[in-house]
């Protein structure tokens, strides 16, 4: 294949500016109306007020079972001093209509939810009755008041009242509402009807076999989500392989709709041809291709005869984030919907930040409850993660020309969702399967755990500084070779958690590690000089010490490369693209992987001591020492002694 030249982005623009050329060009307001059955009407958007027909409740009603009678009967009635009162024949239950009217000395029996009686003003709960032996006299136990125990005819909704507003979004208490009023429909906004479709030769869709090389197809699923939780309706045109024809046909398809959204293609390289499609289209056209934004720069913006075209960057995090910053307004309008409120909350920078200058950037964060208030931790896992904006809590907005923000700097954070719950238990530290069971269990349990995974170093900074409750760590003093212990400080407990083997990884079959012991195999992997290339592990990790103390300083081809996780170590490996790294055992069985052991590192739990005595805290360690649990992480792979 010839190698293609990338061509630049000719007008780099600012968000404002994006935005102000994109919604000039569109009418943002309700596309029309429709008039849909109740029960198709959840989530839709009111067109109109809804003004109460009828009162709710249509009649004077019983708010218990009892006895409908007239307050001045009960004057003085006590346990100790009753009052009588005569029964008349009638039976109210709810739905009948009475035909006896109640005078002085007369009570009639009455169900929750019956109609009150011409005469009555009050009704005698049946426990602070007794029926005499007769069946026809009834003693008065209590004093009753007026109105006692009664709802009035439209208390609850009275006739010619707004009760709903038109732009209101109906959940099932608002359907409730027109169900009382007896609505079997009602007017609503037309849902804004959304073409969504992915495209390169690399996508493939969900359920499909996975060839080498190509990634499953996650953008049409979020932004289809996303489309339905603004209120529109997705309309899914599948995966497009990289043909302009092809993108050409469904761009077409897709203008017969009200948007068109999908991802890849913007960048401007020779095999980018998005953009070209979009490119040729008329009134107006392409407004924005390149917002300095981070994520999120190759974004297109076009209009064509009123309807909105969005090119998104094929990274997951840069797509969704360009979808809610230019999309999503535009959305809410077409569904008649009011312009979203952000909710925002103050937090600290719990560490230093890098920006690039010359782009406004959107840091996503989780954030944790301290006794200083929230601290922001930034989810730094790039624009092509998938997971990382599902774990995350809201997002900081660094100004485009900002540099730096430093340890302890105030941010406000926007909130993803709609308000904030706090945790019952945080857990900030390096990841590890068995971490993820017991987080599993603890869930199972009822409480609400996040999770945070900055690496061991991060982990033990978090709880010195009392950021958290837990900290799961495997730092080696390299002083000692002891494992976590003597890292800590007078403030922090460790909470013994279980061995990992850590080891050499290979491929098996490979002759210069197959079969040889561990200084054998290290010696063959140094020899062999660029024919035999290492993945390396990120600088603060715990098997990093342990690496850098079997290579005594030696640099081998890789050792530049970091990866963050036993994960990335072996699939670097698997495929090839590395030949030996370190990675524990039970990941190394994952992948299928040759494995020669090092040495046994110690997975273990740090708690602030200030914290232990924490309800969530005691469950975990509970759960920790249980011999169910134990053998469930034997039963993983993990080394645990018996209690």
């Amino acid at each position: 294949m010839k190698p293609s030249s990338q061509s630049q982005f000719l007008d780099v623009i600012t968000r404002d500016e994006a935005t102000r050329r994109f919604q000039q060009h569109l009418t943002l307001a309700p596309l029309g109306r429709e008039i849909v059955e109740l029960g198709a009407a959840l989530h839709r958007v009111l067109a109109e007020d809804v003004v109460a027909g009828i009162d709710v409740p249509g009649f004077d009603r019983s708010n218990v079972d009892g006895f409908a009678l007239q307050a001045a009967d009960t004057v003085g009635a006590q346990e100790e001093q009753v009052r009588t009162v005569a029964l008349s024949g009638e039976l109210l239950s709810p739905g009948v209509a009475p035909r006896q009217t109640v005078v002085a000395g007369l009570a009639t029996t009455i169900a929750t939810g019956g109609m009150l009686p011409r005469g009555a003003d009050a009704v005698l709960m049946v426990e602070h009755s007794e029926l005499l032996e007769d069946g026809r006299r009834l003693e008065v136990r209590r004093a009753l008041t007026a109105g006692e125990n009664i709802s009035h005819a439209g208390t609850d909704i009275a006739r010619g009242e707004t009760v709903l507003r038109a732009g209101q979004r109906l959940s099932s208490r608002e359907i409730g509402v027109l169900a009382a009023l007896g609505l079997a429909a009602v007017p609503v906004y037309r849902a804004p009807r959304v073409a969504i479709f992915s495209t390169g030769n690399e996508i493939v869709a969900p359920g499909q076999p996975l060839r080498p090389g190509a990634v499953y197809d996650s953008n049409a699923a979020i932004i289809g989500a996303a489309v339905e939780e603004l209120g529109g309706e997705p309309v899914h045109l599948g995966v497009i392989p990289d043909d302009e024809e092809a993108l050409a046909a469904a761009l077409a398809r897709g203008l017969q709709h009200d948007a068109v959204v999908f991802s890849g293609g913007t960048s401007k390289g020779e095999g980018d041809l998005s953009y070209r499609v979009v490119g040729r289209l008329g009134s107006p056209g392409i407004v924005a291709h390149g917002v300095a934004l981070k994520p999120g720069k190759p974004v297109c913006l076009a209009v064509s005869q009123g309807k909105p075209v969005v090119i998104l960057p094929g990274f997951p995090t840069s797509a969704i984030f360009t979808f809610h910053e230019f999309l999503a307004p535009v959305l809410r309008a077409f569904a008649g919907q009011a312009a979203s409120r952000q909710e925002t909350v103050a937090a600290t920078l719990p560490m230093r930040v890098n920006s690039e200058r010359g782009r406004t950037e959107y840091l996503l964060v989780g954030l944790v409850q301290t006794e200083q208030g929230l601290a922001a931790y930034p989810m730094g896992k790039g624009s092509g993660s998938v997971t990382t904006f599902s774990t995350a809590d809201g997002f900081i907005t660094i100004p485009q020309h900002t540099e730096m923000l430093d340890a302890g700097a105030p941010v406000q954070v926007q909130l993803l969702g709609q308000g904030l719950e706090p945790a019952d238990l945080v857990v900030i530290g390096s990841h590890c399967a068995g971490l993820d069971w017991l987080v599993g269990r603890m869930m199972a349990q009822g409480w609400r755990v996040k999770t945070l995974n900055v690496g061991s170093s991060g982990g033990l900074m978090a709880a010195k500084r009392g950021e958290c409750d837990l900290a799961g760590m495997h730092l080696m003093d390299p002083a000692s070779g002891e494992y976590n212990r003597p890292l800590l400080n007078e403030a922090l407990e460790l909470l013994p958690g279980y061995g990992r083997m850590q080891g050499l990884v290979y491929r098996r079959g490979d002759p210069r590690f197959e079969g040889r012991g561990l200084d054998e195999a290290l010696a063959a992997a140094l020899q062999a000089g660029e024919d035999c290339v290492m993945v390396n592990r990120n600088a603060g990790s715990g098997t990093r010490v342990l690496i850098d103390r079997l290579l005594s300083g030696a640099r081998p081809p890789g050792h530049a490369l970091q990866t963050r996780s036993h994960n990335a170590v072996a699939v670097a490996v698997a495929q090839q693209r590395a030949d030996w790294g370190l990675a524990i055992d039970t990941v190394a069985r994952q992948y299928g992987l040759g494995f020669i052991p090092v040495q046994e590192e110690r997975y273990d739990f740090v708690v602030p001591k200030a914290r232990l005595q924490r309800a969530p805290l005691q469950a975990f360690r509970r759960l920790l020492e249980a011999e169910t649990t134990r053998e469930a992480l034997r039963q993983m792979g993990f080394r645990v002694g018996a209690i």
